[in-house]
């Protein structure tokens, strides 16, 4: 796959922390999710305990080649926040959006996978600016396709295949990011 396809457009130096994880099978990755989940609501009740301060939604994007794991991350996170229902992968819808009820109250989800994008002015056309409102939480397949146009992410995901597993390196660009990232 050529690097420019699989490379993060976040300067890995601006990191303000960044983790590796082994995940050496699928359950390990499941258990991974459960803690991200956790993370999350742990970062919306921090931010909901400020006076005045409000969460600003969380960006994360999530780089790899095919069957990386990416889409069972999310799963496993969508599991984990309280989802019962069916997840599918966006590859054809682009966005699939999840309303979660959750113990820190309502959470509304966005699962983008974006590889089928040719040109990143279709991240442009498509509209889903509006998804990235505050509070939301953006989870995005291939943002590398919208060729820098989503911004530094809060949180990056890179998923690696190493032998039987996987290796997650995490990093974080923003608070927030770095905040969930210490749950993990």
């Amino acid at each position: 796959m050529p690097d420019s396809l699989t490379r993060s457009f976040a300067n890995p130096s601006a990191a303000l922390l960044e983790r590796r994880f082994d995940l050496p099978d699928e359950d390990a990755t499941l258990a991974f999710g459960g803690r991200f989940a956790q993370a999350i609501l742990q970062a919306r009740l921090k931010n909901s305990s400020t006076p005045n301060e409000r969460f600003p939604g969380l960006q994360v994007q999530l780089i790899g080649d095919l069957g990386a794991g990416k889409t069972t991350l999310v799963r496993a996170t969508l599991r984990s926040l309280g989802h019962a229902g069916r997840v599918r992968s966006p590859t054809y819808t682009l966005v699939e959006p999840y309303s979660l009820a959750t113990e820190t109250g309502p959470l509304e989800l966005y699962h983008f996978d974006l590889y089928r994008f040719a040109d990143p002015a279709e991240w442009a056309d498509a509209g889903f600016r509006e998804y990235f409102d505050a509070g939301a939480i953006c989870l995005v397949e291939w943002p590398q396709r919208a060729g820098g146009l989503l911004g530094v992410p809060d949180l990056e995901f890179t998923l690696e295949q190493e032998g039987e597993g996987r290796v997650l390196t995490a990093r974080a660009f923003s608070e927030t990011g770095k905040s969930c990232l210490e749950s993990c």
